[in-house]
C-alpha cells in the first residue's frame, strides 16, 4: 500500500476475515449424489447430525460404509453411543493421516470452490453460503459428474 510520506498511521477499512461455517458432505457411490449440510462449526454434535442424514439416504438392505479423515470429532467419545445403535446399519473406515489425496470429497470440494467462489466478490458470508448452496442443491439429484469426478464406476 502507498503513503504519502506526510500521512502518519493511515487507517485501514477492512472487513473481518475469520467467519466461517462448516460443510459436510459424502457422495453416494451408487448414483453420484452428494448429501451435505451446512452447520456453524465442525464438531461431535453437528457430526452426528450429518450422520444421521446420511442414515436417511441409506439403501434399506444395504450396509453404508463411511470413508472419513481422522478429524478429531470422528473420534470423539461422545459418539459411541449413536454408533453403537448403528453398528448394523453403519461402518466408519478412516483413511491413513495426512492423506487428503486418498479421499474422493476433496476432489468435490476443489471443483465446488472452482466453480462458485473464483473471481467473484461476495460481501457477506451468507453471499457465500447461498452460492455454494445452490451447486450444492444440484449436485444432490443423481448426476454424472460426481460419479466421475470420485471414480465412481
Amino acid at each position: 500500500m502507498w503513503v504519502p510520506p506526510e500521512d502518519k498511521d493511515p487507517v485501514v477499512q477492512h472487513a473481518p476475515a475469520r467467519k466461517s461455517v462448516a460443510l459436510f458432505g459424502a457422495v453416494n457411490v451408487f448414483d453420484g449424489r452428494l448429501v451435505s449440510m451446512i452447520a456453524p462449526k465442525f464438531d461431535a454434535s453437528t457430526f452426528r447430525g450429518f450422520m444421521g442424514k446420511l442414515l436417511r439416504h441409506r439403501r434399506r438392505s444395504r450396509k453404508m460404509v463411511v470413508i472419513l479423515d481422522n478429524a478429531r470429532y470422528h473420534h470423539a467419545s461422545v459418539l459411541n453411543p449413536f454408533l453403537g445403535h448403528h453398528r448394523e446399519t453403519l461402518s466408519l473406515e478412516f483413511l491413513p493421516p495426512y492423506s487428503p489425496e486418498l479421499n474422493p470429497i476433496e476432489r468435490v470440494w476443489k471443483l465446488t470452490r472452482r466453480l462458485c467462489t473464483h473471481n467473484q466478490y461476495f460481501p457477506s458470508l451468507d453471499n457465500l453460503v447461498d452460492s455454494v448452496s445452490s451447486q450444492l442443491s444440484l449436485w444432490g439429484k443423481p448426476n454424472i459428474v460426481l460419479s466421475k469426478l470420485c471414480c465412481i464406476i
